[in-house]
């Protein structure tokens, strides 16, 4: 029997949406990156986010940019509950289809 080991790529500071775009694109299937650990809706929320103006609209383009490419199909988003009010986000690399590339092109683009 063959067992695999599962790493997650854990960033020591915020993640931008540049640096995740980079990552979907040069991802291989099954890689994993946590790109967000908090609670993303309050997270992004004026007045209850803890986060400054600029953390907090980047944070929103990074949030965005994931769902984007999971409507791709190019990532599988997951969460996992660390605790209260504590969550860590999740991108999974699926496999790219030629279907996708020209998804792959265009963050490829973002991230130049």
């Amino acid at each position: 029997m063959t067992t695999a080991t599962i790493t997650t790529i854990r960033p020591k500071g915020p993640l931008t949406e540049i640096q995740f775009c980079a990552w979907v694109a040069q991802a291989m299937p099954g890689d994993r990156l946590e790109y967000h650990r908090g609670f993303l809706v309050l997270d992004t929320f004026p007045g209850l986010s803890k986060l400054g103006d600029n953390e907090r609209n980047e944070l929103r383009l990074l949030g965005t940019r994931a769902f984007w490419t999971e409507a791709q199909g190019l990532v599988h988003l997951v969460q996992e509950r660390l605790g209260p009010d504590l969550f860590s986000y999740l991108a999974i690399a699926r496999p790219k289809t030629r279907s996708s590339a020209e998804a792959v092109t265009q963050l490829a683009a973002v991230a130049a």
